[in-house]
Formats: structure tokens, sequence, C-alpha cells
């Protein structure tokens, strides 16, 4: 049983994934090709699979963009959301070529007639519509109430939001609340968590580059998973999609609420260290990332920190002097030149895979 109880939500779907309470936490990424350009979206998309994207949203700022929709929808495997801003023309357009959900901010289309249209064609399609709030496009009324862009106003919005889809028979819809900043961002959820029941899609927007975008988001995604809140993420990054995808199932990976693919181990080096650890656990990692089975890999400097650290790895190496020991469930088996432990561990964790499917 897990340490973290969630929220309990009803549950939407998109396409023939399921997010909710009663579901695992689902994991999504945003393209960030030229939509029109279908080969290279759907290279991307394929490539974002692999590493076990689950849902994918591409950016339809086009006549162009949403037709071609319906060819990417042909190559893709997964549910494809299409993010629509301003022009509620290009929202009915992404529905008709077969966009499974659509990310719209009422805020920022515009008339509530528009919305409305929108709201008809997915209902008559039986797709669901992501609802997005964010600092920018928060009504007037709202802002003038709180005087700025504050958790609160945001929380209000997206509750005014749900309160206008239920008045057009509407509950196919889920939220995402997202603000650059931390705080701001954990606050408006948790309000809006506990007022309603809708799923919840949570992340930092802009959060940055990487490195910093990916500890801003581990800090505000994880408490807000902490929580309980959240039913699918997006791990907003400057970096490839792929990154995002990596980063989210590390989050979630650490917070025991879902387990994907190698988990490397790795030792900060001190003067014990004769090797070079960093360089070998990037390239373990980057070779291990087509396994999908939930694997822990040690990579460790020295014989401190082999078997004995790292005993509840799976496989592991640590190097001792001019060689390195490969160690199975924390046991010794073998002991390797600095050449045979990169491949020697690849090929016992591929092994391991196998055998545990």
């Amino acid at each position: 049983m897990s340490w973290i109880e969630r929220r309990k939500t009803r549950t939407v779907y998109v396409g023939n994934v399921p997010i909710g309470s009663e579901h695992p936490i689902v994991v999504q990424s945003m393209t960030n090709t030229f939509t029109e350009d279908v080969e290279t979206t759907v290279a991307q998309i394929k490539e974002l699979e692999r590493v076990g994207c689950e849902i994918v949203r591409v950016a339809v700022p086009s006549v162009k963009a949403a037709e071609a929709i319906r060819e990417i929808k042909k190559r893709i495997s997964i549910p494809l959301v299409a993010d629509v801003h301003f022009d509620h023309r290009l929202a009915l357009l992404s529905i008709e070529n077969g966009a499974d959900c659509v990310r719209i901010n009422p805020g920022n289309i515009g008339a509530e007639w528009k919305v409305k249209e929108v709201i008809a064609l997915a209902k008559e399609r039986g797709i669901s519509i992501r609802i997005g709030v964010n600092s920018g496009s928060i009504p007037k009324n709202i802002l003038a109430k709180y005087g700025k862009p504050s958790p609160e106003a945001l929380a209000e919005t997206a509750i005014n939001y749900a309160k206008f889809f239920e008045d057009c028979s509407f509950t196919n819809i889920k939220f995402s609340i997202k603000g650059s900043e931390v705080k701001s961002t954990v606050i408006a959820n948790k309000i809006f968590a506990e007022k309603t029941d809708y799923p919840l899609h949570i992340g930092i927007t802009e959060a940055g580059t990487l490195l910093s975008g990916a500890v801003k988001s581990a800090i505000g995604v994880g408490i807000l998973l902490y929580e309980g809140i959240g039913d699918t993420i997006r791990i907003s990054l400057s970096a490839h999609p792929k990154e995002e995808v990596r980063v989210a199932y590390k989050i979630l990976s650490a917070l025991e609420l879902r387990k994907r693919g190698v988990e490397v181990i790795s030792c900060p080096t001190c003067g014990r260290c004769s090797v070079d650890v960093e360089t070998i656990a990037h390239e373990v990692e980057e070779r291990l990332s087509h396994i999908r089975k939930p694997l822990k890999v040690a990579v460790m400097g020295c014989a401190v920190n082999g078997p004995g650290e790292a005993k509840f790895a799976d496989v592991g190496i640590a190097g001792a002097g001019d060689h390195f020991i490969l160690f199975l469930k924390g046991k010794v088996i073998d002991k390797l030149t600095q050449e045979e432990a990169l491949e020697r561990l690849v090929e016992e964790v591929e092994k391991l895979a196998e055998e545990e499917c």
C-alpha cells in the first residue's frame, strides 16, 4: 500500500487513457516541432513513446496545424491533445480531425458562445477538454477582487469555469492551474482540490532549463503529489521533450507512486574514488533507457560504496583500485577491468530485465 493517499477524483478519459485517482498518475509531454511538419512531429512523438510518454500534446496555432492532426493520429500509438489559444475555430477543427482532447483556456478564447461551440462539438464526439488557467488570463472581475493574480484568484477562476461547463451539461473535463512560481501553483491547486473532484494536470510552467527546471518541478510537483494531488503530470523544461518524461518518472519513482525503467544509483565520489563515476553513470543511464522494467543499477566509485551501501541494487559495479567488482543483488560475482565493466553491467541488466518480464 502506498504511503501517499491520493485525493479522490472522478475519471476522465483522453483517448483510451484514464485519468483520475483510481488509475496510475499519467505522464505526458508536448512536442516542440511545428505541428504541420507531420514527418518531424511523428518522429518526435515516437521518440517520446519509447521513453514512456503516455499522452502527447501538440501546439495548434494555425489551420495547417489543426489539419495535420488527422495524419499524425494515424501514425502514433498514444492519445493526442490539441493545444489551442485565442481562436476557438482551431479547437473545432482539431476535434474534427481526430484530437482525443483539446486544451483551451476560456480566458483567452473570448466570448462565452465560442467556448460553448467547443463544448458542443466535444460532447458530440465524446472527447474530453482540459481547461487551463494561468495568471495571464484571469477575468477582470476576479483580478479586481484580489488585486493581483494570486493563488486564490487562480483557484476561483478555475472553479468558476467548472461551474460554467457544468451549466452546459459537460463534466468530461480536467484542469491545469499552473504558474512559474512553486508557491502560487501549489496553493492554487490545493484550494481547487479541496472544492472539486475534477482530475488535475499538474506542473510548474516555464520551469526553466534541464537542471533548474527539474529541481523547481520536483519541488512543486513533489509537494502536490505528496499531498495526494495530481492525476497527470507534465514537467515543462527548456530541453528535448524526452527529458520531461524522464524527469517525470524520476519524481514519481522517488515518491513510490510509479516505477518505470532503470534507476541509476551513483555515488557523489570522494578521495577514495579512482574511476570516472560521472561519465560511466551517464553512459549507463543512456544505454539502459530502453528498459521498462523497474530495476536499480548502481555505479560506485570504490569498494566502500559497492555491495555495502548499494546492497539493495539489482546489479552494479564498484571501482576497486585498477579494477571493478560486479555485484548482483548485493553479492560480488566477478572482478573486471575498467574496459570490461560497462559492457558487462549493461549485459547483466538486460539479462535481468528479460528474466523478470
